[in-house]
């Protein structure tokens, strides 16, 4: 009994960490950001089109972007912290370790 219990967790990390791995990063351009009545509103483009990404201002990792360049991973449905489409920001190092540092999730917003 205990060898299955034993490989049904590891199945389960073993699944959720292929499915994680799976997760596409896209390449974010960050135009602008401000808060507005405690909510964290920045305003990027991905390929192209205009999006908001939100949070809700002195949640953990709800940061105030600097201009710039990022990579962005969308969430899983029913995972993160917000009832939205989440997403999480990581910075666009070209050395590598910075770029793998969380900088923030937020809800994705289409303009």
């Amino acid at each position: 009994m205990k060898k299955l219990i034993v490989f049904l967790v590891a199945a389960v990390v073993l699944f959720g960490a292929v499915k994680v791995c799976a997760q596409e990063k896209s390449a974010i351009n960050v135009k602008s950001a401000e808060v507005n009545n405690g909510v964290v509103i920045v305003d990027v483009q991905v390929a192209g089109k205009a999006y908001e990404l939100q949070c809700n201002q002195g949640m953990p990792k709800c940061t105030l972007l600097k201009s710039g360049k990022y990579q962005m991973i969308e969430l899983p449905a029913n995972t993160g912290t917000y009832d939205c489409k989440d997403v999480v920001i990581y910075g666009d190092s070209t050395t590598g370790s910075e770029a793998d540092k969380k900088i923030g999730e937020y809800c994705l917003v289409a303009k």
